[in-house]
């Protein structure tokens, strides 16, 4: 050691001499002072005056040209009046989430350092320490991420609302706004929800339970979790007591007060196309990260693939009756449908049911998982078996086979020996379909339906994949994308109804990022396209043949669990023209012995497709295939092939006669160069005799 202390006694001479301790003093309250200056900057920039219009702002949602299609408001808005507010509902609230509200100037020096050494214990920041003014900022102006940088901001801008508004104004803007669970915005509706009462007729007990649901509304939701939220609003009471705003008496009278919960409604959400706008909310959620109560509360601007245009047609037709099988015992046989565009993977419609419509509830376009049936043909096994060098008019095992303990059979018990591959799509042949794929290797068509964006389970991993023998399934929106494989020359793009959500400053919140597949070459997905127009054409799928139209589809159905009852569980058919994708489920939500579909696929499920894609017609631009049926191919009636040859040959005549008349040409000019020296020597000849 001692020889280190001259090295430190210079080090310290030198500290001490260059005043480092005070510089760096300086520079750390340079850069506080700064750090303070800019925050103060940002929150004087804020436009705190317009917080109450910023509160009333709707998310506006607009369709795939810019157009606005529809807002998306609660009746939160309208709000209540703070003199309408019982005192003891405003001090229910205050005790539990910020009972300093009335001392402080817009954040609570206290309240921050206990959170910060909260946060700096758990490595990371988990909240708290705000004030009801905080909370309001963060609803109201900020965004949701949990930085410190952020809390900085919160504090800053909850400093300018104290100086632009009274601590009445504060707290009425902070209860008509908050989220209280069930789809209850403000507390006058969380009233009515929970209670059917309005505001100024809770008792305490009844305005505790409602403070207690502001920490966390859906885990603390007294219609799932009674227990916690009583659990809650008796530590609310506690609080109300420990401030003074009750006495000991009124604490026990409170605390064991039964809470009788009676639904009055409560909010309700405003907006046009209620299915496709609930998937646009799923996906902001699910993709995006928001949540929806920052969706319902700040006025976005989210940008979708809607085509208005073939969305009212969807709901056109799903509210046209007589086009669904009828239920029994007053059971509504369900459906859900998407229309989709195969160059862009854009969702230009959805729906997903019939009947009553619940808030975000159960979507059959998105949300639903049942087997897909025969559609799963074409993508586990004709597409892999064309690329592994079958033909069309290969010809495939048709009688009765066993694969070990598996054994299919064919939907009619009959049986050819041999048919053709595109005789076996256009009838939906079971057991020639398994019988290619045992052929190929199970690990081939496991595979192309990977490619195709079809998510597998272990249970999946079996021969009964060709017929569609999923064990969790699919929705119609996840068929859709895949069967945009084909009208796309074998190039998938992700499905998706969100292109950018903006927030209320303008801002881009969130952006799609295009996803493109290649799943099978060009050549593979037109004889698939080939294979299916025959479906259309002579097939299961006739019934959606529409004169003048080019429609390639395949139908799908799957069994019913008893064997002493004839009829399906699930119905589908996918269809395609050259620029939209449909496919519709119908079904029951629960099939059992009494609510099954008697009918085939081709009287239940065709008819709705064929009219949504009549309907849809007038709204699409006209276009063909590059590729024929099967069966005109094999008639010698394939005018698109020949088309096509004639357009090669002349292509091809065109190539010569640019290649080759660039030479003609110095030939013509040469002979023309000896033309007029020969008539030149001629002349010069004849001159000469002359004289």
């Amino acid at each position: 050691m001692e020889r280190f202390k001259p090295y430190w006694e210079w080090v310290v001479r030198f500290w001490r001499k260059k005043h480092i301790t005070q510089i760096l003093l300086l520079t750390l309250l340079v850069f506080i002072l700064l750090t303070i200056l800019f925050f103060a900057f940002l929150a004087n920039q804020a436009n705190v005056q317009s917080l109450k219009e910023g509160l009333r702002q709707s998310t506006v949602i607009y369709d795939k040209d810019g157009d606005m299609a529809t807002n998306v408001a609660t009746n939160r808005t309208s709000g209540v009046s703070v003199n309408d507010i019982p005192e003891h509902v405003k001090n229910a609230v205050v005790a539990i989430e910020d009972h300093r509200f009335y001392e402080h100037n817009g954040f609570d020096l206290k309240g921050i350092t206990r959170a910060f050494f909260t946060n700096l214990l758990s490595g990371r920041i988990t909240g708290g320490g705000s004030t009801l003014t905080q909370q309001l900022t963060k609803n109201a102006l900020l965004s949701p991420e949990r930085t410190y940088k952020r809390k900085i901001e919160e504090l800053f801008l909850a400093v300018e609302i104290e100086k632009n508004y009274s601590k009445d104004e504060i707290l009425k803007m902070y209860l008509n706004q908050v989220y209280f669970g069930s789809g209850a915005w403000g507390i006058d509706q969380a009233s009515k929800k929970y209670f059917n009462k309005d505001i100024k007729n809770v008792t305490t007990s009844e305005a505790a339970l409602l403070a207690g649901l502001l920490q966390a509304p859906s885990a603390l939701d007294p219609y799932h979790y009674y227990d916690r939220a009583i659990n809650r609003r008796n530590i609310v009471l506690t609080k109300m007591h420990e401030n003074g705003m009750i006495s000991k008496k009124e604490l026990k009278l409170a605390q064991a007060e039964e809470i009788k919960l009676e639904d009055g409604g409560g909010s309700f959400i405003e907006r046009k196309y209620p299915y496709y706008i609930d998937a646009v909310l799923d996906e902001a959620t699910t993709k995006y990260g928001l949540t929806q109560e920052e969706i319902l509360t700040r006025g976005y601007r989210i940008y979708t693939e809607m085509d208005q245009n073939l969305q009212a047609v969807l709901e056109n037709v799903y509210n046209n009756d007589s086009l669904f099988p009828r239920g029994n015992n007053g059971v509504l046989v369900q459906s859900g449908a998407v229309l989709l565009d195969p160059n862009t993977g854009g969702v230009r419609g959805l729906i997903g049911g019939r009947g009553e419509h619940v808030f975000r509830g159960f979507n059959r376009a998105t949300h639903l998982r049942t087997q897909p049936g025969s559609t799963f043909k074409p993508l586990a096994v004709y597409t892999p078996a064309l690329e592994e060098g079958y033909h069309i008019t290969s010809k495939l095992k048709d009688e009765q086979l066993t694969f070990g303990k598996y054994k299919p059979t064919n939907s009619s018990k009959t049986y050819k020996g041999e048919v053709a591959m595109y005789e076996a799509v256009q009838d939906s042949l079971n057991v020639p379909a398994v019988w290619l794929l045992d052929q190929i290797g199970l690990e081939k068509g496991l595979s192309s339906l990977k490619k195709f964006g079809i998510p597998l389970q272990k249970e999946d991993e079996y021969l009964g994949i060709a017929l569609g023998g999923m064990h969790k399934g699919i929705s119609p929106l996840q068929l859709a994308e895949a069967y945009s494989t084909f009208p796309n020359d074998g190039k998938r793009n992700d499905s998706h109804l969100i292109t950018k959500i903006v927030g209320p400053t303008g801002n881009i919140i969130a952006e799609r990022k295009p996803v493109t597949t290649k799943v099978t070459s060009k050549k593979v997905a037109r004889e698939i396209t080939s294979l299916l127009l025959n479906v259309v054409e002579s097939g299961t799928g006739k019934g959606t043949k529409l004169a003048g139209v080019d429609i390639a589809g395949k139908t799908g159905s799957t069994q019913l669990p008893y064997n002493n009852i004839n009829g399906s569980k699930d119905q589908w058919f996918v269809g395609f023209t050259p620029n939209i994708v449909g496919a519709v489920w119908v079904g029951y939500d629960k099939t059992d012995k009494n609510h099954y579909l008697s009918s085939s696929s081709s009287e239940n499920v065709v008819p709705i497709f064929r009219s949504i894609m009549e309907k849809s017609l007038p709204h699409l631009e006209p276009a063909e295939f590059e590729v024929h049926s099967v069966n005109d191919r094999l008639a010698g009636n394939d005018k698109k092939e020949i088309e096509k040859k004639l357009k090669e040959k002349a292509e091809q005549v065109e190539e010569v006669l640019k290649t080759e008349g660039s030479k003609w040409k110095k030939v013509l000019e040469q002979a023309k160069k000896d033309f007029d020296a020969l008539n030149d020597k001629v002349i010069k000849k004849l001159r000469e005799l002359k004289e």
